[in-house]
């Protein structure tokens, strides 16, 4: 009966434990200013039909310098995940999200479809959000190609 007790308080204490490390990560990344939330799904196949809502991942986005680190939500690494440069970011499209995608994504997301060196990639946040990351994007320095459509 002791030992039922030892053990059980012992797996609290863990959840406990990592749940607090799940908040205190994102207050970490967070403390620098500029983040938002940002879904992402890496690596779109140019042809789909009909966008699924697999492959889309919670997270959270940083910016730093010329570049936007992305962060995924449920994980305890401290660096991140993705880092898009700014100079490399094509934006092929924008558009609301379809059929399950609806599901997958934060309500009131809009999905903004691009390409990385090569990548095509998506991304979906907020309105507010993508207006901050497009005028982040057109405020690259003199010199610099930056493509939004």
């Amino acid at each position: 009966m002791v030992l039922a007790l030892l053990v059980s308080g012992a797996v609290v204490v863990l959840v406990l434990l990592g749940l607090f490390v799940f908040g205190l990560r994102r207050r970490l990344i967070q403390r620098s200013g500029g983040t938002f939330d940002c879904s992402l799904r890496w690596n779109v196949p140019e042809e789909e039909a009909e966008p699924s809502g697999k492959g889309w991942i919670y997270g959270v986005a940083r910016y730093n310098g010329d570049r936007v680190e992305w962060f995924r939500v449920f994980s305890y690494a401290p660096r991140p995940r993705r880092q898009l440069e700014r100079f490399a970011i094509e934006v092929l499209e924008r558009r609301t999200p379809q059929g399950e995608e609806e599901l997958a994504l934060l309500s009131d997301s809009v999905v903004l479809a691009c390409r990385h060196r090569g990548t095509r990639l998506e991304l979906a946040m907020s309105e507010d959000a993508l207006t901050g990351f497009l005028a982040w994007l057109e405020a690259a320095p003199p010199g610099q190609r930056v493509n939004v459509a």
